[in-house]
């Protein structure tokens, strides 16, 4: 028995052109490069742009630049800008989509041709060397060293791979609205989080400025009672209203601290920041009373909408190309080389080339059973998207009923809060000449306080219902000056 052997060596190669891909969304487009087949740009056309070109540390290693110590002046512009440069819910989803992207670019490969490059040397045991176990063929091994170069290019398979890869733009589109998303609520949480610290920054101010009142009373009636002009019994409802402004000044630091360390979360900070933060002139009142005009804006710009209409279309491409899987498939190769050593039987040199038909016959279901799974999924797209609709029209109608009613009570406090302060001091005044007692004074301070904290309460829910309002209609991205 003679024993043969060989020593192969290949070496393989494979280079296909790929390029950037356009993400479109409804406030900001992803990528700055149009790609074969990309989305076109939504139609409101606002473009705030999202940058994914992410430098090579991660979003963990980053931190506030030095320019953010304790005590920073931070405008609402600022804050904004500080959430999507370092919260990392906005990382991840930056993150998804440039894998999505890349997804997009795998599946576009297939189209586009393949090349490679190929080596062999082979040594043979003798020269009637033949493979005889492994496989269905016979061939010959005979002695080479030569290399070569081979071209693959997809003819058509008559639908199959040109959906997957439309199913895989328009996955990765889905994935830039949801960047977009992104963006908005962490953006709204931050409008929130800033109106929270202005409000409990304004009760603090309140309370403090109760407390220096009750303060003054206490030492002016102390006087008095010392001089035998008031009754001790007014010198205890002083003391009595002081320490009740203190308790209120001690719950409105508590609140404060809270809402600037919800602040701090939402800019992507660990633990509590200070800032001193400045309050912007608010916006003009909105004039639209048309809510089926916001609803209908919603519809078109809200990019998670968006996203489940990518999702949607996603899913019904990706139905049909399992639908043309059981179909042909055609390509052609093309292969050439050089041989510098080889056995006298071989030629100096080689090239071939052919068309290649594949059609597919029976695989147990397998094809019938991924378009049915696949036309499923699209259903389930579409009544997603179907009741996320609705749900957006209820959250716009609900949205702006409260930013009117919001703005009612601003305007009720506003008054009740003047009549408050001619309540307090015609009560101040009666006091003073001893017309009325001092209960009838503590009971105008207690008044004028209340009314000041709900004017202030009042002021910032309806600055923070501007931008919940904004939320619901995909306009919360808007450039604050």
């Amino acid at each position: 028995m003679r024993i043969a052997g060989f020593i192969a060596l290949s070496v393989v190669a494979s280079a296909s052109v790929a390029g950037p891909v356009q993400i479109a969304g409804s406030s900001g487009t992803i990528g700055a490069q149009p790609s074969e087949g990309g989305a076109t740009d939504a139609a409101n056309g606002k473009g705030h742009a999202l940058d994914l070109e992410i430098p090579p540390e991660t979003y963990s290693e980053r931190q506030l630049d030095d320019a953010t110590d304790d005590g920073e002046t931070l405008t609402l512009a600022r804050a904004r800008e500080l959430a999507i440069q370092h919260h990392p819910e906005i990382a991840a989803a930056d993150y998804r989509a440039l894998a999505s992207q890349d997804e997009f670019v795998q599946a576009r490969a297939a189209l586009l041709p393949q090349a490679y490059l190929y080596g062999s040397a082979v040594q043979a045991g003798s020269m009637n060397t033949r493979i005889m176990a492994g496989g269905l063929n016979n061939p010959s091994v005979l002695n080479r060293v030569a290399y070569g170069a081979g071209v693959n290019q997809l003819i058509t398979d008559f639908g199959h791979t040109t959906h997957m890869v439309a199913s895989h733009r328009l996955q990765a589109s889905a994935e830039g609205q949801a960047a977009v998303a992104t963006r908005e609520e962490v953006i709204l949480e931050v409008d929130r989080d800033y109106f929270g610290v202005l409000q409990a920054q304004a009760v603090v101010q309140v309370a403090r400025q109760a407390v220096e009142t009750r303060q003054l009373l206490l030492e002016r009636v102390s006087i008095l009672a010392a001089n035998k002009l008031k009754s001790e019994l007014d010198v205890s409802f002083a003391r009595v209203a002081l320490e009740d402004a203190n308790l209120l000044l001690e719950k409105a630091r508590n609140d404060l601290d809270s809402s600037m360390t919800s602040l701090s979360a939402a800019l992507g900070i660990q633990g509590l920041r200070q800032f001193r933060l400045l309050e912007d002139a608010a916006p003009a009142e909105s004039t639209e009373d048309d809510v089926a005009e916001l609803i209908a804006k919603a519809l078109r710009n809200r990019p998670d909408v968006l996203r489940l209409r990518d999702q949607r279309d996603a899913a019904l491409q990706l139905a049909q190309s399992m639908r043309d899987a059981r179909l042909p498939t055609v390509s052609a190769e093309l292969v050439a080389g050089d041989a510098p050593s080889h056995d006298v039987r071989l030629a100096d040199s080689y090239s071939a080339g052919g068309i290649t038909i594949s059609v597919p016959l029976f695989a147990g279901g397998l094809y019938s059973a991924q378009q049915h799974a696949a036309e499923h999924r699209a259903n389930v797209a579409v009544e997603s998207l179907r009741a996320l609709e609705n749900n957006v029209a209820r959250d716009v109608r609900v949205a702006w009923l409260s930013l009117k009613s919001a703005r009612e009570r601003l305007r009720t406090t506003a008054q009740l809060s003047r009549y408050a302060a001619d309540a307090y001091q015609l009560a101040e005044a009666r006091y003073k000449v001893g017309s009325s007692s001092i209960v009838e004074l503590s009971q105008a301070q207690l008044e004028l306080t209340a009314a000041q904290i709900g004017e202030a309460e009042a002021r910032y829910e309806v600055r923070g219902l501007e931008s919940v309002l904004r939320y619901q209609i995909g306009d919360i991205l808007t450039v604050i000056p």
